[in-house]
């Protein structure tokens, strides 16, 4: 089922220190909005507050309608899917198991992984290429495997909103094209997706809007091509970039940025 995502007037940090204020925006379900922003700007923080994993400073995060600030974790399992930037972990469990805890939610306690659990995670696994490292102890992969396998455990969990936090840092490129593929076609199922990248190119890529978070701030929210321009990225990251547009291998428009070297403050 679709659901729609609000976040109002949202200030966030730490116990006393904050790191962002004033952020608000809507996500619904189909959509897939991207955050950029140079390090340090709150992002990582932004998304656990949006997941309550950090209580907001101030203000409210809603879906369709109502606040999440009373949920119980089992309601908040089964609504966010969280990918986390990779892990390396501590016990040794295996890829299987690593994906298979995505079904968690959906499990009774006290009860065994059914049939249908198990063969939603050999599916994930599947679907993101990486059925052969099942057997495999997670702690034994690469930075790469493990992003992936984290992005797996995410969807075996089938959230109706899914929060993937750099999920294509540590991927080679052939990865970061299935996962930002695998991106938009999670938003035609009606997800409703939000992601973070170092990379205004994969916000070109799969991105209805775009969200550009500065000092805790919401610089800009648009549409990509409305957001992420030269005057933008000149005014956040300090660097002169031209955005040019070019004619992608299936047909469809595409935006890079081509930035200028020796030329960033």
């Amino acid at each position: 089922m679709a659901m729609r995502l609000e976040v109002r007037d949202l200030a966030l940090g730490y116990a006393g220190t904050s790191v962002g204020t004033d952020v608000s925006f809507s996500l619904d379900g189909g959509e897939v909005l991207c955050l950029l922003g140079p390090n340090g700007g709150g992002k990582t923080t932004l998304f656990k507050t949006v997941l309550r994993l950090l209580a907001p400073q101030r203000g409210r995060v809603l879906v369709d309608g109502e606040s999440i600030a009373d949920w119980p974790r089992l309601r908040l399992a089964r609504v966010f899917g969280y990918v986390p930037q990779a892990q390396l972990g501590v016990f040794p469990f295996t890829v299987s198991e690593v994906v298979l805890m995505g079904r968690t939610a959906h499990i009774g306690p006290f009860t065994t992984p059914s049939r249908r659990d198990r063969a939603v995670a050999d599916d994930m696994l599947a679907l993101l290429g990486i059925a052969h490292l099942a057997a495999r102890p997670y702690t034994e992969i690469s930075g790469g495997e493990r992003q992936l396998t984290l992005i797996a455990r995410a969807l075996a969990q089938q959230p109706a909103i899914l929060v993937m936090d750099e999920p294509t840092a540590s991927l080679d490129f052939g990865n970061q094209v299935r996962v930002l593929s695998e991106v938009e076609r999670l938003a035609h199922r009606g997800i409703a997706v939000m992601l973070s990248t170092h990379d205004p190119d994969h916000a070109f890529l799969c991105a209805h809007r775009v969200a550009l978070l500065h000092h805790g701030r919401l610089a800009r929210l648009g549409a990509p091509g409305e957001v992420i321009t030269g005057d933008s990225l000149r005014e956040v990251y300090g660097v002169e970039v031209q955005v040019l547009e070019m004619v992608r291998p299936d047909g469809r428009t595409a935006h890079v940025c081509a930035p200028a070297l020796g030329m960033g403050r």
